[in-house]
């Protein structure tokens, strides 16, 4: 067992607790590991009734996956990256199709894999500190851990545009958008979980008495221009659209769109469009282990995590460098499915 991830159980509550807060919780392959043997031993004992998610300490709930320890694997030989995409989507998947009811606390940033253990639980609680986003395009990655699934149910045009800005979201955003269920101040939080040991049985109306309105949701008063610039299906027409619009916000996002992996653009446009008409997440989940078993070996991943973390110097050379270098042959070969022997499976 993984001392970065703290399991226990009491009276009836089976508690994950993310416990790495140097790393802000960035999962690891260990971490899923020991995630996945607890959610099957309590999927069979029948004294856990409920299931809550949470952080040891520290500013942030999970800040993704292990990126460095991934990037290694994708300039070798990408083995150890496939292992532990494989064993983080089985928990994704294994936490979507949960029979007992699950509560995760949103509490600082929730980013990558922090979305995927939190997004397939019943209850998502959201805080004053919330910052949710998925930021994979910075890196060349790609919006995963069902980041398909999730976007491409969000209102009108905004899983578009969280794909393709890597903006963040609040709270109060969350809330508004469906990302959340329930709005708790940080400052309860304790009092909440102490509650809900005590009374398993009542997580809905304890959640619900301990919940407050959130205050206005800016992503949603951004909606009508969300809606109107990110419309259109391919990268080209929304990077033109943002170009054309003339408007001071739509100038920022034109640039921020602009340095992102065009690759990832591409692959995460066709990701949420075939992602909104799956009715099986596990499909989801096929499909997205496919592509991060090739995007992880790619140029642009390897290229991203070098100038975000390693040199630093935010320079990112993508290759192709723009969204017409990258031709539906390209996204063809990183979508093909893999062969049976070597596709993800969900838990047994």
């Amino acid at each position: 067992m993984s001392d970065e991830v703290l399991i226990s159980a009491e009276n009836g509550v089976g508690r994950i607790r993310l416990n790495r807060p140097k790393a802000i919780h960035s999962l690891t392959l260990g971490m899923c590991d020991t995630i996945n043997a607890a959610l099957a031993d309590w999927k069979r004992d029948d004294a856990v009734t409920l299931l809550m998610i949470d952080h040891s300490e520290g500013r942030g709930f999970c800040a993704g996956g292990d990126v460095l320890a991934l990037h290694r694997s994708g300039t070798s030989d990408g083995k150890e990256a496939r292992a532990f995409f494989h064993s983080e989507y089985r928990m994704n998947h294994s936490l979507f199709t949960y029979p007992k009811p699950t509560v995760a606390f949103m509490d600082g940033i929730v980013m990558g894999g922090g979305v995927g253990i939190s997004q397939p639980c019943r209850y998502r609680v959201a805080t004053e500190n919330t910052k949710f986003a998925m930021p994979e395009g910075t890196i060349g990655l790609f919006p995963d851990v069902g980041g398909g699934w999730y976007l491409s149910r969000l209102p009108g045009q905004i899983g578009k545009y969280l794909a393709l800005s890597a903006a963040r979201a609040d709270g109060a955003d969350c809330m508004a958008v469906g990302l959340a269920t329930h709005y708790i101040p940080s400052e309860k939080l304790e009092a909440v979980k102490a509650e809900l040991i005590a009374r398993p049985s009542e997580v809905e109306a304890i959640l619900d008495a301990a919940s407050t309105t959130p205050p206005p949701s800016a992503l949603m008063e951004q909606r009508t221009e969300i809606d109107r610039l990110f419309a259109a299906d391919t990268l080209e027409e929304i990077i033109a659209a943002l170009a054309a619009d003339g408007g001071e916000w739509a100038e920022k996002q034109h640039g921020i769109v602009l340095a992102k992996s065009p690759q990832t653009g591409k692959v995460s446009l066709r990701q949420l469009r075939e992602a909104a008409a799956m009715t099986d997440f596990a499909d989801e989940m096929r499909q997205e282990y496919a592509i991060g078993s090739r995007i992880v070996m790619s140029h642009d991943f390897a290229e991203g995590v070098r100038a975000l973390l390693i040199d630093k110097d935010n320079a990112p050379k993508w290759s192709p460098a723009t969204a017409e270098g990258v031709t539906e042959s390209m996204i063809d070969a990183i979508f093909a499915p893999l062969a049976p022997d070597e596709a993800w499976t969900p838990a047994p």
